[in-house]
């Protein structure tokens, strides 16, 4: 393909369809940012599951890939071995990724598979209606927890940081929060060194981004925010976990 036919651009001029205040639209535009900043564009292919980032569907412009849910990470597997050259990343909510399909991220990471994985933690299941998820907070509502969720009798939150942080085959792992704007420029920078990690060669690498969900949690979006730095952020707290660049 000629430099004049390559797509330089990865999302399409058209509104986003997620919910008002809903910071899977930032996440977007900078995973957007970095691939066309990167020059990755017209090499990568995305695996979207099932959540609220089927929506992406929509406007991205990007070879894409639709997996089953929770299977995202086993399917980008397949297409980084049979196509090496690809860059390959997924963008997994947090009931697909840590829920239903924790044994793919578990088994990719163990394995220090060479794609990157945008993980958009909002501790609930947003797309089919606000479900106790496995990041949900303790006290936290869910239409599955009325009273808030009971560490007795639904376990802890589940950390995935943390959780991949054991392993040794991961490259990068990063957790950054999106409802300021000093975490939005960190966590830009996390999503392009994430992705230079794979560009680089080097093996697994994981940026999660702490998001809301104003619909599911019942709130204006700024008292999202405000509800983030109360309460969310004290149990995920931002910064790298594993920077192997940086070790060297």
């Amino acid at each position: 393909m000629s430099k004049e036919m390559l797509r330089t651009t990865a999302i399409k001029p058209v509104p986003n369809t997620f919910c008002p205040g809903c910071l899977h639209a930032m996440a977007s535009k900078l995973i957007g940012e970095c691939l066309e900043e990167l020059g990755l564009v017209d090499k990568t292919v995305m695996v979207i599951p099932v959540g609220c980032s089927t929506m992406g569907l929509n406007f991205w412009d990007l070879d894409m890939v639709s997996a089953a849910h929770g299977r995202a990470p086993a399917v980008a597997t397949a297409i980084k071995r049979v196509q090496p050259e690809s860059f390959v990343f997924s963008y997994q909510g947090d009931g697909d990724l840590a829920s239903i399909g924790l044994s793919e991220i578990l088994c990719a990471a163990n394995r220090g598979e060479k794609i990157t994985v945008i993980f958009a933690n909002n501790s609930t299941y947003g797309m089919t209606g606000g479900q106790m998820a496995p990041t949900t907070l303790i006290g936290q509502k869910a239409t599955t927890a009325p009273a808030g969720r009971n560490a007795e009798v639904d376990g802890y939150p589940t950390d995935m940081c943390a959780l991949l942080s054991t392993f040794q085959a991961p490259s990068y792992i990063a957790r950054c929060a999106l409802n300021s704007v000093s975490g939005v420029k960190a966590a830009k920078a996390a999503i392009k060194t994430a992705f230079q990690h794979q560009i680089d060669g080097d093996a697994f690498s994981f940026v999660e981004l702490m998001t809301n969900c104003p619909t599911n949690w019942g709130m204006q979006p700024l008292e999202t925010f405000e509800f983030m730095n109360e309460c969310t952020l004290k149990q995920f707290p931002v910064g790298v976990m594993r920077d192997r660049k940086e070790e060297h």
